[in-house]
């Protein structure tokens, strides 16, 4: 599965890690996040991330 980056801040989202913070299960590929997800370290939607 591809990781992405968020061109805001840095984050790397990687899908063998998930977002355990935000309730999001390892193995979770970034097309499958909610909607309404954000950037655990700096707030921004999925929208200004790019697959690294």
């Amino acid at each position: 599965m591809d990781k992405y980056v968020c061109t805001v801040c840095g984050y790397v989202y990687d899908p063998e890690v998930g977002d355990e913070d935000g309730g999001i299960a390892p193995g979770t590929a970034f097309a499958d996040l909610p909607e309404d997800w954000v950037c655990p370290l700096c707030g921004v939607g999925k929208e200004e991330f790019e697959k690294e």
